[in-house]
């Protein structure tokens, strides 16, 4: 039924772009319908039905030409807008009227030429990528040294110095892992492995992970009574919960003592876990709310926001999309004067609570 709706609508569609012609066919008609009543009036009735047998083969026949021609020229068009090469070209340009033929020359090499650029670019962004990847697997190396010397070597170091080195290496390595990730967030496969996790302990792991920046800091831990397990990365899990915990570090208040909540909780009406990160720092604008995901996005000198790149939480909007997480950011009226909440929501796949 569908398909004969619109061959309807395109045969209308070509009758309506002939209207001027078929008015005109008709008018002519009807004045020499009123020349054959006045010359035969016993006849008119014959020659009423003639004419209209032949407006009617003077009608369709043209019709049903122009439409087999229309239907060859959008096969033709079709092929040549998928691949502009010269064959293409020249097939579109043998169906479609003479005048039209430059025209579809110019189209031809317009078109080439962006293809042409496309694909450079295409074959340059590959490239880059590809030397960034290397980039980030080869900076590892020595990161992965200074780790070693710093653990080994703990005793030639003064305690200062040690600390003040291991948050130096923490933060190169989520500046480094940052880039890992911008770099694989177009690619087609992505290696996630889905399991069941405890929230619990993947929020200590990531504490562990950034414990040098949180000590340095001075912040407060507390974690939530409850442990619910979701289905999800942890690798993609735990890079989400490092930027949140890298932000809080960035925006904590110097004049109160940092304080780093992780709370879970079942939301039985809509079954769904749900993680809130909460902290006592700076705390966001509310003009800053809405764009705080954007790419790139740094907001207003003096701001929560002013002493990023704009790319930390850009990262985990993308990465909590890929692993099917619902981000949501509240700022100020926490309990607290100031402060922000991260609360990710995960869908309930089973029931993993633990007793």
């Amino acid at each position: 039924m569908g398909e004969f709706v619109k061959k309807m609508h395109i045969v209308f569609t070509y009758i309506s772009s002939c209207k001027i012609w078929l008015i005109s066919m008709i008018c002519v008609d009807v004045l020499f319908l009123f020349f054959a009543w006045v010359a035969y009036p016993g006849d008119l009735l014959k020659l009423a039905g003639l004419m209209l047998f032949v407006i009617l083969s003077a009608f369709i026949i043209p019709l049903t030409l122009i439409i087999r021609k229309h239907k060859q020229e959008n096969i033709a068009f079709q092929s040549f807008l998928l691949e502009p090469d010269e064959t293409n070209e020249y097939l579109l340009s043998e169906v479609v009227s003479p005048s039209l033929r430059p025209y579809v020359h110019e189209l031809g090499q317009c078109l080439r030429e962006k293809q042409a650029e496309i694909e450079a670019r295409n074959i340059q962004v590959t490239d880059y990528e590809y030397y960034i990847e290397n980039w980030v697997h080869e900076i590892k190396k020595p990161l992965s040294l200074m780790t070693l010397l710093l653990d080994n070597r703990k005793d030639e170091i003064s305690p200062r110095v040690h600390t003040r080195m291991l948050y130096a290496r923490d933060h190169i390595k989520q500046d480094v892992e940052q880039i890992l990730y911008f770099s694989r967030l177009g690619a087609v496969h992505k290696d996630y492995y889905w399991e069941p996790l405890s929230i619990n302990n993947i929020c200590k792991e990531a504490v562990t992970d950034n414990s040098t920046l949180l000590d340095e800091a001075g912040f407060q831990i507390e974690y939530s009574d409850e442990d619910y397990f979701v289905v999800s990365d942890q690798k993609g899990l735990m890079f989400i919960l490092g930027q949140i915990i890298s932000n809080s570090v960035k925006y904590s208040d110097e004049k109160t003592t940092p304080l780093l909540r992780f709370e879970v909780k079942e939301n039985t009406d809509t079954q769904q876990i749900i993680l809130s990160i909460n902290d006592n720092g700076l705390g966001i604008p509310p003009s800053d709310l809405p764009f705080i995901f954007d790419k790139g996005f740094t907001g207003d000198t003096g701001s929560y926001l002013s002493r990023s790149t704009g790319m930390g939480l850009y990262l985990v909007q993308k990465m909590a999309d890929d692993l099917n997480i619902r981000v949501h950011v509240q700022s100020h009226n926490l309990g607290y004067d100031k402060g922000t909440a991260f609360s990710l929501i995960f869908p309930k796949i089973s029931d993993y609570r633990e007793g």
